[in-house]
């Protein structure tokens, strides 16, 4: 497979019935999908049919590092890129900023509110962070201030009415990975 960027798509808190199936999720691996790349959604330990029970983030950390490795072993040499909504966001970016495979980032309805993301304030990779201007787990303002302090190329893209679940939004947020995926990748 020829390919010039692979994608692992992290899912919401599987305590409050996140899992691979999460329509954020799936609309995020379709627009991947559509730019051709080749995407991996996944279920952290005790989502879905997976093994294991919740661990509060510590043991979701090695389910994004599996879940990499897999993806680069299937597709060996080919740069990644790590997305999350919600609790993948969390687990999923701190993950991403320190794999060196991995060389992009998507985060997705960023839980400020009551998550540390101070991680990424050593973390220069490429990151578009996508918010609801009315997400009731990230306030839209602190996202948007947490983006700007961040070094490297960063984009924050607030979508007007939508809430955390980016509900009757799907299509805004794939205009936001499309338009920044294709600005950072014209060749596509």
């Amino acid at each position: 497979m020829r390919t010039s960027l692979a994608s692992v798509v992290c899912h919401p808190h599987p305590l409050f019935g996140g899992t691979l199936h999460n329509k954020v999720i799936y609309q995020t691996a379709k627009s991947l999908d559509a730019l051709g790349l080749p995407v991996l959604r996944f279920n952290f330990r005790g989502a879905g049919l997976s093994e294991g029970t919740h661990d509060r983030g510590r043991g979701e950390l090695r389910d994004v590092k599996a879940a990499l490795d897999f993806l680069a072993g299937e597709i060996p040499g080919v740069p990644l890129l790590v997305a999350g909504f919600s609790f993948g966001c969390w687990v999923g970016l701190r993950v991403a900023c320190e794999d060196e495979r991995v060389t992009e980032m998507i985060g997705l309805g960023t839980p400020v509110n009551n998550a540390d993301f101070s991680y990424l304030e050593r973390c220069s990779k490429p990151k578009l962070f996508v918010q609801g201007s009315n997400d009731e787990h990230g306030d839209v303002r602190k996202v948007e201030a947490l983006v700007s302090s961040l070094p490297g190329e960063t984009r924050f893209v607030a979508v007007p009415g939508a809430d955390h679940f980016f509900a009757g939004k799907l299509d805004e947020l794939d205009r936001a990975i499309t338009s920044w995926f294709t600005g950072r990748h014209p060749e596509l």
